[in-house]
């Protein structure tokens, strides 16, 4: 949900720009849109009820995924993980995490021995 009623909104270009309704988010709009979570980089996607192209499915986690996600997994050097296992991972205090969402780089944490 994105409320303008309280505020001054976006101009129409900054909307147009970001892909939303000018309408809803004008000065004194609102706009409600469906949104999808994937289950690999976390993100928060709302979806367009104007697209044409099928939604990017992941077969082993059972759920969709985002475009940039969808466009990784089919990289050779791909390894399939879920935004909380790589949580778990890096909170586990053995790795640490780079790169970007789409494209986490996990890296073991050293022992400190040198």
């Amino acid at each position: 949900m994105i409320d303008h009623r309280n505020s001054p909104g976006l101009t129409e270009e900054q909307a147009r720009r970001l892909g939303y309704d000018p309408l809803g988010v004008r000065e004194g709009g609102m706009l409600e849109a469906p949104t999808l979570g994937c289950c690999h980089c976390g993100a928060v996607v709302m979806l367009n009820p104007n697209r044409k192209r099928p939604r990017n499915y992941c077969q082993k986690c059972n759920r969709y995924i985002c475009d940039g996600c969808a466009a990784v997994a089919h990289e050779s050097d791909y390894v399939h993980r879920t935004f909380n296992e790589i949580c778990d991972l890096v909170v586990s205090g053995k790795f640490t995490v780079s790169g970007s969402a789409s494209r986490p780089v996990l890296t073991p944490k050293g022992d400190g021995n040198g």
